[in-house]
């Protein structure tokens, strides 16, 4: 059974999807059930992806106090769950919020870090998008027939009106495609963050960006609506083996709209040679 227990005695899961080396893949949300990560544009054929249920989500246990739910402890269960597979170092990859968790992993525990992908990160170590980047993306799609809707709960929302209904007329904005499989991942009720607490408790204790010592694979949708593009500059940006790729006509889950392209990049970084870490 796909269940270990974590440093504080908290219970929690893990799936296994694929055949290969290992890739330890972190869900976003927060509190997202990491299943919507899916095949990640069909990586598992290459390599054993290894989706972590954080804390509080999905299948894991709620531990009982909400401090270890922040991002900087967070990166806690990721060792213990290297500990538990008996690997000497991991590849990781972070998406969007999770990208905070696995930007501490590393930055805590860099001999453990072969390589690095962060896609389509919130941030460095806080949620870092630019206003008048998000407003051009958003524009950008006004001749698409969904638009007049979501532009308007946009602005609705914007001026404090129910944040449920809202948010939930906004979701094409997140998609590079509006397409029948976006609706259907986009809505299915098993996968979204099921605690109102989780999103506060995870973002608490952000502190100053630090850099990473790892190759690290930065990847941007071009049409992301919901983070844009800034954030994953400044995090390229932050650690000085990195490199950004900014996906046209991708949204805020690329190996979604751009499948090919998004495993034709991420199987080429995580295939590159040992990283060289100064390890502490």
């Amino acid at each position: 059974m796909p269940i270990f227990s974590s440093y504080d005695g908290t219970a929690l899961w893990y799936d296994l999807v694929g055949a290969g080396r290992p890739l330890v893949a972190l869900a976003g949300g927060p509190g997202a059930d990491a299943r919507y990560l899916g095949d990640l544009g069909g990586l598992p054929a290459d390599r054993t992806v290894i989706r972590l249920h954080a804390r509080a989500t999905g299948r894991s246990a709620v531990p009982d106090g909400r401090a270890g739910c922040s991002f900087t402890e967070q990166w806690r269960d990721v060792e213990a769950l290297r500990a538990h597979l008996g690997l000497d170092a991991i590849d990781l990859l972070g998406h969007s919020a999770g990208a905070l968790t696995a930007q501490r992993y590393a930055a805590e525990l860099p001999a453990r870090v072969r390589r690095l992908a962060l896609v389509t990160p919130v941030g460095r170590s806080a949620r870092e998008p630019q206003d008048a980047e998000l407003a051009a993306i958003r524009a950008s799609r006004s001749a698409e027939p969904w638009y007049p809707d979501a532009a308007a709960a946009d602005r609705e929302l914007r001026a404090g009106g129910d944040a449920a209904e809202l948010s939930a007329r906004i979701t094409p904005f997140f998609w590079g495609r509006w397409d029948e499989r976006a609706r259907a991942e986009a809505f299915d009720p098993e996968l979204v963050p099921a605690r109102p607490w989780i999103r506060e408790a995870f973002y608490a204790g952000a502190g100053e960006p630090e850099p990473v010592r790892v190759p690290v694979l930065v990847v941007a949708g071009a049409l992301d609506g919901v983070i844009g593009t800034v954030p994953a500059r400044l995090v390229a940006e932050c650690h000085p083996d990195s490199r950004l790729e900014v996906l046209a006509g991708a949204g805020h889950r690329p190996w979604v709209d751009r499948p090919e392209e998004f495993r034709a990049l991420l199987a080429g970084f995580l295939d590159g040679p040992e990283a060289v870490s100064a390890g502490r």
